[in-house]
């Protein structure tokens, strides 16, 4: 890591000495880097954003005004133990985001993948796992030890409860409340209720999903969202008409796995 480019270092920003920031790391105005993070080349920090380590972050990511990464959790059994936040490459952060890291109980860590979208005022709890190419949209809420999986999107000012899932390719409509799984491949919104409103047809066939898997995701999901099956009965129904299919086998394994339950 080469060393920090003090022309690229506005001087109202305060650097911890510990610190270890590349050379082509852009700090805006106010903004403060503490102890113990560890920034690779090509960040751009806009103006009071706030740093807190253990805090490892990758190449390339985008920090706007305000947000805040990094801190310990909002969790009453923290006790200062040692803890971090990984993230990964070519990420965004707009105004006033949150990331705390993880807790001892939840892992230790809380970690962000690869060229996501977290919009303004979200917040990711501790212990939180983020994969890759996901978009946060305004104000979502992730509480602690939540997985969201690649490619997700989650509307606006949706609240994700503890330890649920969000499976892969999957899209929840704006202003939902999660308190189960969400289906990988799922379209879920949340009225009065939540519930599965069937495959995500647009999102999988913008990311090249085909005709074909697209229709037998399209079948497993009304089998297991219109039908008058139970969940049980709906799996052994699918296993028996496109079981053979890689995503339908992802989706039951998802099912199987739930420890929540999922959201139908």
């Amino acid at each position: 890591m080469t060393r920090l480019d003090t022309e690229l270092v506005h001087p109202t920003a305060v650097v911890h000495p510990g610190a270890r920031v590349a050379g082509s790391v852009r700090v805006g105005p106010y903004c403060v880097i503490g102890e113990e993070v560890e920034i690779e080349e090509g960040c751009d920090f806009m103006a009071h954003v706030y740093l807190d380590g253990p805090l490892r972050i990758g190449p390339g990511n985008k920090f706007f005004p305000y947000s805040s990464i990094g801190v310990i959790p909002q969790d009453m059994k923290f006790h200062g133990e040692r803890t971090e936040t990984i993230i990964g490459c070519e990420n965004t952060f707009r105004e006033f985001v949150t990331v705390h890291r993880g807790t001892q109980g939840g892992g230790g860590v809380t970690s962000i993948g690869d060229h996501n979208l977290i919009m303004a005022y979200a917040h990711i709890a501790h212990d939180c796992r983020v994969g890759s190419h996901t978009i946060l949209a305004n104000g979502v809420t992730l509480a602690g030890h939540v997985l969201i999986e690649d490619h997700a999107v989650i509307g606006a000012f949706c609240g994700v409860h503890q330890f649920c899932r969000v499976g892969r390719h999957s899209i929840v409509g704006g202003y939902s409340v999660i308190t189960q799984d969400v289906m990988p491949f799922s379209k879920t919104v949340s009225e009065r209720d939540t519930r599965v409103f069937g495959a995500n047809v647009v999102g999988l066939k913008r990311h090249g999903f085909s005709l074909e898997r697209r229709k037998k995701l399209s079948s497993a999901f009304r089998l297991l969202a219109s039908s008058n099956l139970n969940t049980a009965q709906a799996i052994e129904a699918i296993r028996q008409e496109g079981g053979d299919s890689e995503d339908v086998q992802e989706l039951l394994r998802f099912l199987e796995s739930s420890e929540r339950g999922v959201i139908k």
